[in-house]
């Protein structure tokens, strides 16, 4: 084992890794949650970029329906933002598990 060439090994991946972490903040994943009445864009990095509510769904009497539609929205935007990461860090660690401190995501 050539502990130097591990090394380089693991710096480039690391590399890699940045760089994919960098694209992943540019793109972005939209969901939709009570037939398309609340729309929520997040991007690969996991943060919510926007929230989009039609007029129609907003009910001043039932404001637990709004939150509950929006929550969800959320959730599923995160869960899609968080799939699109683990699928680009896939292709760069060749869907190895477990890597060292320091490498991974």
């Amino acid at each position: 084992m050539n502990i130097q060439k591990m090394m380089k090994q693991a710096q480039q991946m690391q590399a890699k890794m940045q760089q994919a972490q960098e694209e992943l903040a540019e793109k972005t994943v939209e969901v939709t949650a009570g037939g398309g009445k609340i729309t929520v864009t997040a991007n690969g990095a996991g943060d919510i970029l926007a929230i989009k509510i039609s007029k129609d769904v907003v009910d001043p009497n039932d404001v637990e329906m709004l939150e509950d539609l929006i929550l969800t929205g959320v959730q599923k935007a995160i869960e899609d933002g968080r799939a699109l990461m683990q699928a680009e860090m896939g292709k760069i660690t060749g869907g190895l598990g477990g890597l060292p401190p320091g490498l991974g995501f």
